[in-house]
Formats: C-alpha cells, structure tokens, sequence
C-alpha cells in the first residue's frame, strides 16, 4: 500500500459556548447567519429535496456534548434546526445526551431517529478529530463546511466503526457539501472508510468535498446480499491518494460527475453486483484501474462520457476483474432525474482545486469552470435544484382543464384532505401534505400533452407554497422549478402523469385545484 501522509489541521477555540435545556439557556445565532450557504444538488434534490434546518432555530456549539444539546432541547425530533460549530471536536467534549428529541451516543456524533438537521463550520472552521459523524434512522439533514479526520474502527481510540461519515438504517435525503475528508492509511492502520452509505439509505450528494490519504473512499452497500442504498450524487470532489473504493458501488444507482481523481492506486470506481454508474467528465490521474468490477465475478454496469484519463493504467481482464479501460465504453444507460450542468473534463482539475473541502469560502462552480459563492439558503422557502428558473404568475391559462376527470395521487396527505380534491373544480376542497413539503400527481390512462399548469392555494394559504419543481413522472424528467403558487409553462411534453412537489414552504400548503392545459 502507498502509506498515505498525516495531515495535521487545527482549528481556534470559539468564543461562543451552547448550552442545552439541561442546564442554561442556548446560544442562538443572528438570523442572517442561520442557514447553510447555497442548495442541495443532485439526488438530494428528489424525494421533496433536501433543506436542513432550514427555517428552524440556530444555535453555536464548540463541544460534541454541546452538538448532542442541541439536537435534545427541541420540541420534537423533527424540529428544524441549524447547528453552527466551531473549534475542534473531540473524544474528550462529546458525550451522551438523553432526551425526547435525540439518540445521542459517546464517542460518535450521532444523528438518529432524526429529521430537519444541519451541521454547519463557520468561524475559524471545525474539526471532528478522531471523531466520526453517524446518520441513522434519518431524514433531511446537511452537513457543511467541517473536517473529519482520522477516525478509527481499530486502535485507540475508535468511533463510528471506523468511517469519517457514516450512514445506515434507513436514511433519506442527506447532502454533504464542502467537506474534508482525511485518515492516516488503511485497514491495517486501523482505518475504514471515508463516506459509507449502508442499509436503505437512498437520496444523498456528496458535493465540492475531498477525501484523502485512507485505503478506502466509500462505499455504497456494504454486502452482496443487502443492495437497498441507491441513488447518489459524487461532484465535484477530490479523491487523492486512496488506494480503492471511489466508490464501491454493490448494486444501487449514482452518479459521478466533474469529480477529480488522483492517485487512486489499487482500483477507483468499482461497480458491482448490478450497481449502474453514470461517469461524466470527470478527470482521472496517474492512477490504476479507475472504473470497472473488481475482485468479484457480480457484475456491475457503467455509462461513460466526456472523462479524461491521464496516466491511467488498466490491469488485464481476469474471473474478479474487469477493468473499463484501457478504452471506456458504455454498457449501460442511467436516467438522470434532476437538472445539472457539466463543466468540461480539461477544468476539473482547476475548478476542484479551488471549490472543493472546508474552509474552502463554499465556492462552487459557475458550469463554466469559474468559481463563485452562492448565496445563503433562505430560512423558509430553500430552493431545491441549482438552476435559475421563473418564478409561477398569477394570470390564467385559456382552454380546457385536462385535470378534470383525470385521476391523481401524491406522495402524502394530510387528515382531512384528499388527492382528488385538486381535479375537482372546487376551491373550498383541498389537498395538504402531511409535512411541509410533498407532492401530488394528476395522471391520465394514456398519453396527454401538457404545457403550462395552474397551481391554486385554498382561501387563507395564499402564499404558502415556496419552492417547488414540475416533473413528468413517468422518466422523472423535472419540466420547471421556481417559488410560488400560479401558472407555470414549459415545453409541451406527452405524458401519462405529471407531478407538482413542493420542496420549501412558509406555512402549511393547500393546493385546491392542479389544473393541467395543453
């Protein structure tokens, strides 16, 4: 194994200390400071999207203990809330919390049995030192901006079995943005993976992160007979100095985009056991075996586009190993749900090296291979896909409403209310979600063209509806994205169901009528 290098990083003691309801008051953070910067990307986005704490309290913590704190002084377990942390988090601050709203755990930052969650560094930055962040059972949360470095499944001491991020059980609808990744050499060194998604989890982006200097990247799915994690989103990362598992895919679908790969050096992207790969424009360097099925005879599919391959070396084919290359071509094809924009192979290199870890500013890239900032995410009404998109009118479209003696059906619904109340032609009924967010459908029993919809709020919700994406339900293909209930048009498009979810509100949403027009 090429023995990977410590790094050695450190972080200033924060001013600010949190405490939680077992004890003082909490320390809660200025409004415009309480929110990740930016949006969730790629799979994040589906599912109703991924927004954190978004709309919830802000408070600072500079101790695990004071982590764990705040997730147990909620009013529930589903209370949104933002957690600012700075300074270095440790073995020796973070100790279990107990109450009705949290899971906590010793030795491990544990988000379980959780919802509407997000862990952001600000200040002078924020390390998990030897300390790993654990998602289980949960749904919606974000984690920004912090490093994660030399955490052990073996030695002393040890945390998380042995994985920087780690998530099982049950997981929905994480995004993991801005990151630094780091271990100190492989298995027999103690370590384990950087970024592992095991056991139904599903709908995650790791995005503008790097991972270094460990024998393992990740991994999604952790056994040949358990396949139920899928749908994941890889861009714009750095994986430098890893000796395999960037990933290891065991079934499951995902996507790897404008990622920048160097010094992988035993195997990168391993798809396996059915697993299919979308590989686009990403840059590989002076490493072995990129992409392929290794040490299994379970195959796994890949389609490629657009990937620079620079002083890549491919092993021959053999009964536990198929190599891609030394020409990629694709033996499969992945549909991609959400909108995302590609920057050119030839600027991977630049544009990762400049976006991608903590303490980083949270640049991204513009698709054009610039960097820039994004603006912060708004507390009540996130937007949930990365593009610019019209904001729905008011004015009404003209001819007949398909929706009428159509049928519908949505991904939740809230006592009282009903799908079919969107199709009926009466305002005074309604469908409301159970939550938030969710999404209803109205679908035909064949083909029907569509071009523009008509979103109407129930009498005392105007308003309430704050972003959302159009999408044909049928290939998942998203039509439109914007805010605000009212008439949206996009290309006409032939199809047997069309969905209307709703990814951020201000209030409880009530759509009286989902009126669809040729």
């Amino acid at each position: 194994m090429k023995r990977p290098v410590a790094l050695r990083l450190s972080a200033a003691s924060a001013a600010l200390a949190l405490s939680a309801a077992v004890g003082v008051a909490l320390s809660v953070a200025t409004p415009e400071a309480s929110a990740a910067t930016g949006t969730a990307t790629g799979y994040a986005t589906q599912n109703g999207g991924t927004t954190g704490g978004a709309g919830g309290t802000t408070v600072k913590a500079t101790t695990g203990t004071q982590i764990h704190q705040a997730l147990c002084s909620r009013a529930s377990s589903s209370t949104p809330i933002t957690i600012q942390v700075e300074g270095t988090i440790n073995h020796a601050n973070t100790s279990k919390v107990s109450g009705d709203s949290c899971n906590t755990a010793d030795g491990v930052i544990e988000l379980k049995q959780i919802s509407n969650v997000t862990i952001v560094g600000v200040g002078n930055g924020a390390v998990f030192d030897q300390l790993g962040i654990h998602v289980r059972e949960s749904s919606n949360i974000i984690i920004q901006n912090v490093t994660v470095q030399n955490v052990k499944k073996s030695g002393s001491p040890t945390s998380n079995g042995g994985d920087a991020i780690g998530m099982e059980t049950d997981v929905r609808n994480v995004w993991v943005d801005h990151v630094s990744l780091i271990a100190s050499g492989g298995e027999s060194e103690g370590y384990d993976g950087l970024f592992d998604l095991k056991d139904n989890t599903q709908y995650v982006t790791l995005s503008y992160s790097t991972l270094r200097n460990s024998g393992r990247g990740g991994l999604i799915n952790s056994s040949d007979s358990n396949v139920s994690s899928s749908y994941v989103t890889f861009h714009h990362n750095l994986y430098e100095n890893i000796d395999s598992r960037a990933p290891l895919l065991r079934g499951g679908t995902a996507h790897m985009y404008n990622n920048y790969y160097v010094s992988l050096n035993e195997s990168g992207i391993n798809s396996r056991v059915g697993a299919k790969a979308k590989v686009d424009n990403n840059y590989f360097k002076d490493s072995k075996d990129v992409l392929g099925t290794f040490y299994t005879d379970l195959a796994g599919y890949w389609q490629v586009s657009g990937n620079i391959f620079d002083n890549v070396t491919w092993s021959a084919p053999g009964a536990e190993n198929n190599p891609a290359g030394p020409d990629p071509v694709s033996n499969t094809t992945v549909s991609i749900p959400y909108a995302y924009t590609l920057d050119q192979a030839s600027c991977v290199p630049d544009i990762v090296s400049r976006t991608a870890g903590a303490t980083t500013g949270l640049k991204v890239s513009d698709g054009n291979c610039t960097a820039q900032t994004p603006t912060s995410t708004p507390t009540t009404t996130p937007t949930a896909t990365p593009t610019t998109t019209p904001t729905a009118t008011p004015t009404s479209p003209t001819g007949t409403n398909l929706s009428i003696g159509a049928g519908s059906d949505g991904s939740s619904k809230a006592d009282g209310t009903s799908y079919g109340n969107v199709r009926d032609g009466d305002m005074s009924t309604y469908w409301s979600p159970s939550g938030s967010t969710g999404s209803i459908s109205v679908k035909w029993g064949s083909a029907t063209t569509v071009s523009s919809i008509n979103i109407r709020e129930a009498a005392g919700a105007t308003g309430a509806i704050g972003t959302w994406r159009v999408l044909n339900a049928g290939t998942g293909a998203v039509l439109a994205s914007g805010s605000g209930a009212g008439v949206i048009t996009f290309p006409k498009t032939s199809l047997t169901k069309i969905t209307f979810e709703i990814t951020g509100a201000t209030g409880t949403p009530r759509v009286a009528e989902f009126e669809t027009y040729a």
